[in-house]
């Protein structure tokens, strides 16, 4: 027996539907306006995010550390208007590991209201090498894979450019 199922979404909202005098872009298409930049949230509301996504998480010293799976995030804590730094770890393999930080790392950035989270996913799908950074905005985002280790894993960490003062753990 075959089921298909049709899902269809609908909108009442004005804003969604094309007006007739909307003309389309170069390529045949109205371009679509930019993603409205998400507000600035410290880190207390970074961790409760991330619990109400279901997450574990535990304080340790300046960190709170939130797990779920494989994957571990460290928020460091402080009166910081933003983290100054989020970072991800999953242990194992490289493409065990990397996987694992993949299937979060979406999420993590939306609930730490990171604005330039889908530059960053691109950018962490691509890396092959044992180390790589880039800039994202006012973030710089850095990437290591231990191999030859007695703890292989990946790491992804974003630090907060703009943080002046008490910017990593001691």
């Amino acid at each position: 027996m075959t089921v298909v199922a049709l899902l269809t979404a609908c909108s009442s909202s004005k804003g969604d539907e094309q007006k007739a005098d909307d003309k389309p872009a170069a390529g045949g298409t109205t371009s679509a306006p930019a993603p409205t930049p998400m507000s600035t949230i410290n880190a207390t509301q970074v961790v409760a995010g991330l619990t109400g996504a279901g997450y574990k998480c535990t304080p340790d010293v300046a960190y709170v550390t939130c797990t779920s799976g494989a994957t571990s995030v460290g928020i460091l804590t402080g009166s910081h208007p933003r983290p100054p730094v989020v970072s991800l770890h999953a242990a194992g393999p490289v493409d065990t590991s990397s996987a694992e930080i993949a299937k979060v790392l979406p999420q993590v950035l939306e609930l730490a209201h990171v604005n330039q989270g889908g530059d960053i996913v691109t950018w962490f799908g691509q890396q092959k090498a044992s180390t790589a950074q880039m800039t994202a905005g006012d973030w710089l985002v850095e990437y290591s894979a231990e191999v030859d280790t007695d703890e292989p894993g990946t790491n992804l960490t974003l630090t907060d450019k703009l943080c002046k003062v008490n910017c990593q753990a001691e």
